[in-house]
């Protein structure tokens, strides 16, 4: 039955498939458009398939840079990963699709649902390339047994010719669709005047399948009467399994990191104007709109709650697992889930411009990124390849001087038991690896190469407000200094004025569990904030009240403060003052002990008063304690730090801090921080957890070994195999089955660093 042209869907690959590929909308999931100094640019990501080392991803690029508009691409083989910058006036999102398509590869948006089809995809078709080559090596080693059990001439030589002709008709299914891709990939890298691994590959199986083709019709010619056919099938079969399993564990590293980025809803419940509900797209969503999350849902864009209490699990953004209390007024993060009951809330954030939409983008150009260590591994990857290739037609020659009838198989195994996977996958496997757990600890981090950085690090940086200690201060105490309390009951007055600032010091007060109620019980009328200085709002009865600084509540500009505090009253007379003191982080101590322990040098930079940084300095036990300094002084102590050969980091959340953190070897900002700190920071600590930070180091350090385990093993593969092969111990069966358990040896060390 054949459906109507209106309602049949359009086949993968289809040019309607790739035209909503150019549906501005659609581009919100996995695009983001930049000011540039051309215009207006777009940087999209996309997950590709069919890459099996890192000279593909160089093939990759070259195909996307031969595309009109796209300004610059960056493919990372490990993570499967492109990130590319393109004009929108010169070319389409369609277009990039269908150049790295041309390139003989596939490319979807690094998006969740067409993320998972493709693994979908990549997985059926590399099972059924395997089980044709497994099925069909076990046919050819069958039609194979009697050459190798018989002696003399106990088989006649037409049988022997049937025998062959069997295994060469089974092999052609192992050439034409198993070893597909690797001819493919390839012919196109040779076209692009570039050597993949798949080039030395594909020449070892060409020639052993001419060759035994050419023994198997003439056994008397150039050729001779040996056949190779069940080395070459079982070559193929081997090294398809090896790449099965490495693509299964990359797979389940990209769906563990899916998984814990996956918490944006498709879809979410509108509220119009008439008060009806609608089902609409969340790109669909603007904000000012309202909408309503049930229970169990995520919230969709970042906004306020403005109906009902409720729960939020926030470990998305946090890797805490403890519920958030939210009340009308709060603001609520995108990707967190809704556990109270259903709420209505507003939105004021949509699409890139929310929390997990950051996150999500620092993901993916950490995962698009080439660090330091695979870049010299690539490098090293191209020469050895030519070496390679002069080293297999060099066994060849001496060889066919020796032994001529070895000559062939020698050759094949040297091409194939030197492809480089190994070294190519040593670094940006276990850094990829690395980077998926800390994001599940709430790390995220933005620059590959920081890890690092982080490994060698010996002298930290930190700031003191918002990172050794909470963002918010603590309120200790409460002061009746004038007035009656007849008019108002000032105290819970000021507790709910205090909720319309988003003030550290108000936000401290808004947020004790003594406001509760506070809002509801006092309207206040005409509320607005001097920047600065504090709120003022009036009463019922039309008398005005300021909360703020001491010389803001007295209309006295000459008004000392009193250390940290809020005042309260109607203006001209403070009636109530709330004390302030800073609160350690309560994982600060700890935190600062595990880095000394780690030979790590821990100092605080602040432009606090010099006092209480030294207060602060002297309870953690630091190595030095700074107050006072401003951005420029901050930046020279890091400077000097560095030019006496120290490595150096600085941990910070303000806007002072973008400079220095900008400069450090490695730098993190707090979660909470400012925006053009986050920016400048190799890596987010989103949990605001100090403990993170000291597992961030471990971990680095423990990534940093493991690429050296993995390049070692590289290297001493290399060393052990190379000789056997050239000495002609190794037939190509044996090659393939060492190259593909190289390889798989690589990941699988890798992939310990994601538990």
């Amino acid at each position: 039955m054949t459906l109507p042209s209106a309602l049949a869907e359009p086949a993968p690959g289809s040019n309607a498939e790739l035209d909503v590929l150019d549906d501005p909308v659609e581009q919100r999931a996995f695009t983001r458009f930049i000011d540039g100094q051309e215009g207006r640019l777009a940087e999209s990501a996309f997950l590709v398939s069919g890459m099996y080392c890192a000279a593909c991803a160089g093939t990759i690029e070259a195909a996307l840079q031969q595309v009109d508009g796209v300004l610059d691409a960056q493919v990372n083989a490990a993570g499967q990963r492109a990130q590319v910058r393109w004009d929108p006036s010169r070319t389409r999102v369609s277009e990039l699709v269908r150049a790295v398509r041309g390139a003989g590869y596939d490319a979807v948006p690094d998006a969740a649902a067409p993320a998972r089809e493709l693994r979908r995809r990549e997985r059926r078709q590399a099972l059924w390339r395997l089980f044709v080559a497994s099925f069909c090596a076990m046919q050819v080693m069958m039609f194979a047994t009697p050459s190798y059990v018989a002696s003399g001439n106990q088989i006649e030589p037409d049988l022997r010719q049937l025998l062959n002709w069997g295994c060469w008709l089974v092999s052609l299914p192992v050439l034409l669709f198993s070893a597909g891709p690797m001819l493919r990939n390839a012919w196109h890298a040779v076209r692009a005047r570039r050597i993949s691994m798949d080039v030395p590959v594909a020449l070892g199986l060409l020639v052993t399948f001419v060759a035994s083709s050419g023994a198997t019709f003439d056994p008397q010619g150039v050729f001779g009467h040996e056949v190779y056919f069940d080395s070459f099938t079982m070559f193929i079969s081997f090294l398809l399994a090896g790449r099965f399993l490495e693509m299964t564990a990359r797979h389940r590293a990209a769906e563990a990191l899916e998984q814990s980025l996956a918490g944006m809803p498709e879809t979410a419940l509108r509220l119009r104007a008439d008060g009806e509900v609608e089902r609409v797209s969340v790109q669909r969503l603007q904000p000012g709109d309202r909408v309503r999350v049930p229970l169990g849902a995520a919230f969709p864009a970042d906004g306020r709650l403005e109906v009902g209490t409720t729960q939020a699990d926030e470990s998305l953004l946090s890797g805490e697992s403890v519920p958030v209390l939210h009340r009308p007024g709060d603001e609520l993060v995108g990707g967190s889930v809704n556990l109270g009951g259903p709420v209505v809330m507003r939105v004021e954030r949509v699409g890139a411009d929310t929390r997990y939409q950051a996150i999500v983008t620092m993901m993916r150009d950490a995962l698009s990124q080439r660090p330091a260590l695979a870049r010299w591994a690539d490098a090293w990857a191209g020469p050895f390849l030519w070496v390679v290739l002069l080293l297999a037609l060099g066994a060849a020659a001496v060889w066919s001087v020796i032994d001529p009838d070895r000559a062939l198989w020698v050759m094949v195994s040297v091409l194939i038991v030197t492809c480089p996977c190994a070294l190519s996958l040593a670094a940006p496997s276990a850094l990829v690896a690395a980077t998926g757990a800390l994001a599940r600890r709430g790390v995220m981090v933005q620059r590959l190469d920081a890890l690092e950085s982080l490994a060698r690090i010996d002298c930290l940086f930190m700031d003191k407000t918002g990172t050794l200690t909470e963002d918010r201060p603590q309120w200790v105490s409460t002061e009746r200094l004038a007035g009656d309390g007849a008019e108002v009951q000032a105290q819970q007055a000021a507790l709910a004025l205090a909720r319309w600032s988003s003030h550290p010091l108000a936000q401290a007060l808004a947020s004790d569990p003594r406001a509760v109620g506070s809002a509801e019980a006092f309207a206040w009328s005409g509320v607005r904030e001097e920047v600065g200085q504090g709120l003022q709002a009036m009463d019922p009865m039309g008398q005005v009240w300021r909360l703020g600084s001491r010389a803001w509540v007295l209309a006295e500009a000459t008004a000392p403060a009193q250390g940290q505090e809020v005042c309260f009253g109607p203006v001209g007379r403070v009636e109530w003052r709330f004390g302030f003191e800073e609160r350690l982080r309560p994982d600060a101590r700890e935190a600062v002990r595990a880095l000394q322990a780690g030979g790590v040098k821990v100092a605080l930079l602040s432009g606090d008063d010099p006092a209480r940084a030294l207060s602060v300095g002297t309870a953690l036990g630091l190595d030095m304690a700074r107050g006072g300094a401003s951005p420029a002084d901050k930046l020279a102590a890091v400077s000097q730090a560095q030019a006496a050969g120290q490595v150096c980091g600085m941990v910070g959340d303000g806007v002072n801090d973008a400079p220095v953190l900008a400069r450090a070897d490695v730098s993190f900002a707090m979660g909470h921080g400012a925006l053009v700190s986050r920016v400048h920071a190799d890596a987010v600590v989103s949990s605001n957890r100090l403990a993170d930070l000291v597992a961030a180091r471990a971990l680095s350090q423990k990534a940093i070994g493991i690429v050296r385990q993995n390049l070692i093993w590289a290297a001493i593969y290399n060393a052990a195999c190379i000789p056997l092969a050239l000495a002609g111990y190794l037939p190509p069966w044996a090659a393939g089955l060492g190259m593909a358990l190289s390889s798989l040896l690589v990941v699988g060390n890798s992939l310990r660093l994601a538990r």
